[in-house]
């Protein structure tokens, strides 16, 4: 009896034992993201990397183009005092031809990124935050054809400003 009695306890401590035990397999293995997530995740690393070019095509642009600037306007104050002379006058001409067309290629870029952004669904939800810095440069273009390249450096500042915005969204 004394038997059976242990029998019955040690199956009644057993039972419930084996009800909570583990039914699953665990994975040492994270899960892995699915093909759409790799996807999403590589497209906006990418526009992240092209936004970072931007920036640092626009910060080195208006680094010199701020020494640039200073220099035109020595040249240009110089001219109203005397005459200059026409290798001076023609050099000048080229430097701030070659200004604005720099200025042309960076808003051809940024309208490029902007493009790139309004139609890669991925990269739509970012897009609001660049929105606009073609634009930018576009006034930049417009102030520097004033040859008010002060004015341009200033503006394409705040262009840099927008897409850094934009890549700390991205984050």
């Amino acid at each position: 009896m004394h038997r059976m009695i242990a029998l019955l306890i040690t199956m009644l401590f057993l039972v419930p034992v084996t009800g909570f035990s583990q039914t699953r397999r665990r994975s040492s293995r994270a899960p892995r993201p699915n093909i759409t997530q790799q996807r999403t995740a590589q497209v906006q690393r990418q526009g992240a990397i092209r936004v970072a070019e931007q920036i640092k095509i626009l910060t080195r642009f208006i680094y010199l183009l701020g020494g640039v600037a200073k220099t035109l306007e020595g040249v240009n104050e110089a001219a109203r005092r005397s005459q200059p002379s026409a290798a001076a006058t023609q050099q000048t001409e080229r430097s701030k031809a070659v200004i604005r067309n720099s200025i042309r290629d960076v808003r051809a870029g940024l309208d490029q990124l902007e493009v790139e952004f309004r139609t890669t669904p991925e990269l739509q939800r970012y897009y609001i935050s660049l929105a606009g810095v073609a634009a930018g440069a576009a006034a930049a273009e417009e102030q520097a054809a004033a040859n008010q390249f002060d004015k341009a450096g200033r503006t394409l500042l705040d262009v840099v400003n927008r897409l850094t915005d934009a890549l700390l969204e991205m984050r």
